[in-house]
């Protein structure tokens, strides 16, 4: 019976819109996509045509096959999950093999891959980098700027707009920011950052809509908002100079390692990088023991105790 339950991998169109409806996140809808579509054409070409628990793990036998990482297989099986729940609930796959697929797992991962955190020279240096005379520069040093010393996500850089940025409390704030998983959060501005982008904003002669525009090769502006590709390649393209092959996503980790250097309460950088648990905040710090300034050093406790 189970047999008989099995069904041929459904045409592109419907899979991939199936499963792009069903989340809100672009970034999840793009991996989604692309993870599918890899998925898809494994199985017309290589995979048996059908869609069942043992395609499934084939194909993740040839992904590991591939060397990827634990974490890029991760995102693969979770895409095909995704698609037997939604093709199940759609009448398009029984339900029982839908359950058999939710089995199949990604690979376990043991411990924390080691990211990229700046320094602080290494983040002025960053800073330093754009060439401030030309348009381009402007609005990169700018990003950069908001990158360091927000955390913002790229995906929210492209999405800030003027009405974000207010003044509370006497200083300036990216107020009702919806981030990921439509978690809505209030970031403070440091005075330094603000200025880069008044600067950007005034060339550019924007004050309303998105903050950040894409440029074409004479400096003007040519469209209403920056994408995250554009972002990723930017500060990849920058990284290169201070010798490290660094995404967005470092410049947010950058900003709660030197946050937390700072002596910055770590609520307070949970709070503006918009985490849930703090446990992911600790994972951003990178941080390790400290056997100089190791935390039983702060106990306060004095016992006396006589020498035999």
């Amino acid at each position: 019976m189970a047999d008989q339950a099995l069904v041929v991998i459904p045409s592109f169109g419907p899979a991939l819109s199936l499963v792009a409806d069903s989340v809100r996140s672009q970034h999840t809808k793009r991996a989604y996509r692309s993870a599918l579509t890899e998925f898809l054409l494994w199985c017309q070409t290589s995979g048996p045509g059908t869609f069942s628990k043992a395609a499934v793990q084939a194909y993740r036998a040839t992904l590991e096959k591939r060397d990827l990482s634990a974490s890029s297989i991760k995102v693969q099986m979770c895409a095909i999950r995704r698609l037997a729940g939604e093709m199940a609930d759609n009448g398009l796959l029984d339900p029982q093999t839908a359950l058999v697929i939710s089995k199949v797992r990604g690979p376990r991962r043991n411990g924390v891959r080691l990211g990229n955190w700046l320094s602080l020279g290494q983040a002025e240096d960053l800073l330093a980098l754009p060439d401030t005379h030309s348009m381009k520069g402007l609005r990169d040093r700018a990003a950069l700027s908001v990158l360091l010393g927000t955390g913002l996500r790229r995906g929210e850089l492209c999405a800030l707009q003027f009405d974000h940025l207010q003044q509370r409390e006497g200083r300036w704030v990216i107020a009702d920011l919806v981030g990921k998983h439509d978690r809505i959060r209030t970031v403070p501005v440091p005075g330094w950052c603000k200025a880069a982008i008044d600067v950007w904003t005034a060339a550019a002669h924007l004050n309303a809509g998105h903050v950040f525009r894409p440029l074409n090769k004479g400096g003007c502006v040519i469209g209403d908002v920056l994408t995250p590709g554009t972002v990723f390649h930017m500060v990849r393209s920058y990284g290169t100079h201070v010798g490290l092959p660094i995404s967005p996503h470092d410049l947010r980790r950058s900003f709660a390692r030197l946050a937390h250097k700072g002596r910055a309460a770590l609520e307070q950088i949970q709070a503006s990088l918009g985490h849930e648990s703090i446990v992911t905040t600790e994972l951003y710090l990178g941080m390790q023991q400290d056997l100089v300034d190791a935390p039983c050093d702060h106990l306060g406790i004095r016992l006396q105790t006589e020498v035999p």
